[in-house]
């Protein structure tokens, strides 16, 4: 299945243009966007930084349920000369005030959806980060929410928006490598045991409540917050929702592809066994599409072995040639192995770490500013993009949870597999559904 299919089907492009609602929100092209990061721990520190430097938006508001954090972060923004944003621990009562343009998500993952659908139901365009949500049904109900509020919503796939990878696209495009039967996608780190956690009281810093959002409600255990919740099947989605779903985006959109006809996933707990991480650290991952052709992926959790010198990236295997690319730019080579051309991006980004901070966040949060104000019509990851790319992991791990290769429709990503069927919706706590 094409590109241009899915695209028409899901309505990628629906809502991007203005409407008169939503342009009146913003009194003017010329007036400042007023910004709410939601999420400031991790990936919200990029947000932040991002949106600061792009012009005519304001970060007017932080909202984050750990008290400690969020005095952290607004001390800090504060004394690099910028206005001190007002402080809120719950974003629905942000969502209330009514005074805010635009919702940045950069939660764990299981609150994603939830915080993104009622912010474009307040009346708030929304860059989101990927993972979209924890279970593909997340993404369709984003996508029903983005089409019934004409809201701008991007996801944080930040390379989309990287020159160097799109001028390779061009490359691919115009036939230099020939026909691309194969990408080969990696991440490796080097990430430490996670130990025996106790259930115990949350820090008073901590709004445990809060924290847990659209989740049934479940003791606190002294392990999990703030970043291991990414080993819990409940809160995370593993290693690869956390950072294949970057190259695995990157690698199908290049190759012009959407959805495989099979999936499998081999993986392991191979490192700190004993400890409470529920999850593979190792997996290999393959999707296969029709007319032979395939996405790979391999990650490492706990072997921060790199390939070709990199942490991450992709390989493109054409019939003419191959290429490695990755958020710093990319190498053609011709058939006989030979370097024909390299392309570097001016400034580089962070390729491991967990805040994942550079350029590329600041253009893709430019294309997102150009589409609501009407500069451009055209996001760089709209949400049926992220769906796409987010169910791809959430495929990878269906596979690995049912210890299955999938079959799966091409035309809406759904496996055959009644077990892993299963796994493509969630439950939520009473009063916390999506209601998209």
């Amino acid at each position: 299945m094409d590109r241009r299919t899915i695209l028409k089907g899901a309505g990628a492009t629906a809502g991007l243009a203005m409407t008169a609602r939503s342009y009146a929100r913003i009194q003017g092209a010329n007036d400042r966007l007023r910004v709410a990061v939601v999420g400031i721990n991790g990936r919200g520190q990029a947000h932040m930084s991002a949106f600061t430097k792009v012009p005519g938006c304001e970060i007017t508001h932080l909202v984050d349920v750990d008290s400690d954090v969020l005095a952290k972060r607004a001390d800090a923004f504060a004394g690099k000369g910028n206005r001190r944003p007002a402080l809120e621990r719950d974003y629905r009562r942000l969502l209330a005030r009514k005074d805010v343009d635009i919702v940045t998500v950069a939660t764990p993952d299981h609150s994603h959806a939830k915080i993104g659908v009622d912010a474009m139901r307040a009346g708030a365009h929304v860059y989101l980060e990927k993972p979209i949500g924890i279970a593909p049904a997340e993404g369709e109900a984003l996508i029903a929410a983005q089409q019934r509020t004409g809201r701008v919503l991007q996801v944080g796939n930040q390379q989309r928006s990287s020159i160097e990878t799109r001028q390779l696209l061009e490359l691919v495009r115009d036939g230099t490598l020939g026909d691309v039967y194969e990408a080969q996608t990696w991440y490796a780190n080097n990430r430490k045991s996670i130990g025996k956690g106790k259930v115990t009281a949350p820090p008073a810093n901590l709004d445990w409540e809060l924290w847990q959002g659209p989740r049934p409600r479940g003791a606190y255990r002294d392990n999990l917050v703030h970043y291991n919740w990414h080993w819990f099947w409940k809160y995370g989605t593993g290693e690869i929702c956390n950072n294949a779903m970057h190259e695995l985006d990157i690698a199908r959109w290049l190759m012009g592809v959407t959805y495989p006809t099979a999936v499998s996933a081999k993986g392991a707990r191979n490192f700190w066994k004993g400890d409470d991480w529920e999850m593979y650290d190792s997996l290999a991952l393959a999707l296969d599409y029709e007319g032979g052709r395939t996405i790979r992926w391999n990650g490492q959790s706990c072997n921060g072995i790199q390939t070709f010198g990199r942490g991450r990236g992709v390989l493109l295997l054409g019939t003419k040639g191959s290429a490695i690319v990755d958020r710093n730019g990319f190498e053609h080579y011709g058939l006989d192995g030979k370097l024909i051309r390299e392309v570097k991006a001016p400034t580089e980004s962070e390729t491991t770490g967990t805040v994942g901070e550079g350029a590329l966040d600041v253009y893709h949060a430019q294309n997102f500013i150009d589409v609501i104000r009407g500069k451009s019509r055209a996001l760089n990851s709209p949400i049926a993009e992220g769906h796409i790319s987010t169910t791809l992991c959430h495929l990878g791990n269906m596979a690995y949870r049912t210890d299955a290769d999938l079959k799966v429709d091409p035309r809406t990503g759904r496996p055959a597999s009644a077990a892993a069927m299963k796994l493509w919706a969630v439950d939520y706590a009473p009063g916390w559904g999506l209601n998209a």
